[in-house]
């Protein structure tokens, strides 16, 4: 249980029930107007995307926000309105349910999250609901539009506005009636426009052409191919994917995520004693891999004759090469161990190195 209370005169808690959502706005990868690549475009002018995966859900109510300051990682009584800040949901053991993106708004927190994550993250919740004036209202109408690239806030800049190439990083704000944000969240420079779905497809359109017509020449829309290059070239773990039910925080290098110095929520004493203790045994670390081919994920890595992590994620780099990424006993961490990646298809060999790859 959590070691806080919280106090409150009443509770509302309506969950719109669940439902799967068609996007009839998925664009298909692109080649640029100059023949550039989808990588290209997202390394040197600007990739367009959309996160089909992702869920905007509106919190509301009186306590909305001393119980999310409770029940996740990061510092919500210290977001200011227009921030947007990383925050995970913990078990009690600090084992990783969810990750989530919060923007503050005057009146509502809004949370970004993975949509397959979202039915745990809320059941969790709810079990310490008990006298706390909250509202979660899944927002299934609006869609999320990821502009990747160092033209990105110039492309967008053409459809919402030029303020928003002077808007701060992890800050947020409505331009031209579009919520936009200054949010790098897969490592690189980007801006997020939260959108309705519906009008996802046309809006994509309009950033193409504006963004050509403003001089941007590397310009394409991207799919999730793309986008899991440039996430495991920084080396940033996907929930669900690089984690377990049995993943710490720290584990997965979420620390952008957690504050170290709010008070209580749920997994604060397993985070403290893992840091007091000189951090942890087990730690995410970045493989860069030999041969042609793929290694298949869950590949077991070895060394020396002992298992040391498993494949969680594995690209092919257009830049780096074959690489990916592990949770990795500490017996491996220093850069450049060689390590052997087997599985069923055979035995590959890699180097272990830090991240972001360089």
């Amino acid at each position: 249980m959590i070691s806080c209370r919280w106090s409150s005169v009443r509770t509302i808690v309506n969950l719109t029930k669940h439902s799967q959502v068609e996007n009839p706005a998925t664009v298909p990868e692109s080649i640029g107007g100059h023949g550039t690549s989808a990588y290209d475009a997202i390394t040197i002018g600007a990739g367009i995307a959309t996160l089909d995966d992702r869920l905007i859900v509106r919190i509301i109510g009186d306590d909305r926000i001393p119980f999310m300051h409770g029940m996740c990682s990061n510092d919500i009584k210290g977001l200011a309105t227009g921030a947007v800040a990383p925050a995970l949901i913990l078990t009690e053991h600090a084992h990783i349910i969810a990750d989530f993106l919060v923007y503050a708004e005057a009146d509502a927190l809004l949370l970004e999250i993975d949509r397959a994550l979202w039915p745990k993250a809320r059941a969790h919740l709810e079990k310490f609901l008990v006298a706390d004036d909250v509202e979660f209202e899944e927002l299934d109408n609006l869609g999320v539009i990821d502009v990747e690239g160092p033209a990105a806030a110039k492309v967008a800049a053409t459809v919402v506005g030029e303020a928003t190439e002077s808007l701060p990083l992890w800050r947020h704000g409505k331009f031209a009636g579009v919520r936009v944000a200054n949010l790098p969240r897969f490592g690189g420079p980007a801006f997020t426009l939260l959108v309705e779905r519906a009008g996802i497809a046309s809006m994509i359109e309009t950033l193409r052409e504006r963004g050509a017509s403003a001089g941007v020449r590397d310009i394409a829309v991207i799919g999730t191919e793309t986008l899991e290059i440039v996430r495991v070239e920084h080396g940033i773990a996907r929930v669900g994917v690089d984690t377990t039910e049995r993943t710490i925080a720290l584990e997965a290098r979420l620390d952008a995520a957690i504050s170290f110095s709010k008070g209580c929520y749920v997994g604060q004493e397993t985070i403290e004693r893992a840091t007091a203790r000189g951090g942890v045994k087990k730690k995410l670390f970045g493989l860069r891999i030999e041969g042609g081919r793929l290694p298949l994920t869950d590949g077991a890595i070895m060394l020396e004759g002992r298992e040391v992590g498993r494949l969680t994620s594995v690209v092919r780099s257009p830049r780096l090469g074959i690489i990916g990424l592990s949770i990795i006993h500490h017996s491996a961490w220093q850069t450049g161990t060689r390590v052997t990646i087997a599985d069923a298809a055979g035995e590959r060999v890699a180097s272990m190195c830090d991240l972001p790859f360089a």
